[in-house]
């Protein structure tokens, strides 16, 4: 089983579909969770403790914006437990988004710097390119130690038999 890091980071496709094959995904959400039941944050909606914007600093400088910094504190540790990342480029807001461009580069230039296995796909326009990035996503995923889940047999991810993709 491996720790996948996901791009978008919330991305509830994607987390999705690795829980299914059998490894942990690296999710904005579990994060998220584990900050609004924190016993220490007294005052949501802000959810910040004191030990946030300094942890923000070890991966955003001083002087980047105090959003990426709070944003890269609670992305950061995700990224620093990946140990296979899945980046889809080009999704609209509604297949996952962070909502903010610097962050989002710096967190696709931090997992791509690091030295694990790396999937990038782009969100596709129609039915076939969906079917390609899944079985792309999936064909990554089997390749990782421990893969394989609960998703056996001859046929794709949407159910489809794999003998009638017509070859792709």
């Amino acid at each position: 089983m491996v720790k996948v890091a996901i791009y978008p980071p919330n991305s509830l496709v994607l987390a999705d579909l690795i829980e299914r094959k059998g490894h942990t995904p690296l999710a904005l959400q579990k994060q998220i969770r584990q900050k609004i039941k924190d016993p220490e944050i007294d005052s949501p909606p802000m959810n910040i403790t004191e030990e946030d914007p300094i942890n923000g600093l070890k991966y955003a400088a001083i002087e980047v914006p105090s959003g990426v910094r709070g944003r890269m504190s609670i992305i950061g540790p995700l990224i620093d437990a990946a140990e296979a990342a899945i980046i889809v480029d080009g999704a609209p807001f509604g297949f996952g988004c962070v909502g903010c461009a610097r962050t989002n580069e710096l967190s696709i230039f931090c997992l791509r710097k690091k030295d694990i296995p790396v999937l990038e796909v782009t969100y596709p326009d129609d039915e076939d390119g969906t079917r390609l990035m899944v079985n792309q996503i999936m064909e990554f995923l089997d390749s990782l130690p421990g893969g394989g889940g609960d998703m056996e047999g001859d046929s794709d991810v949407l159910g489809e038999p794999i003998a009638n993709r017509g070859g792709k």
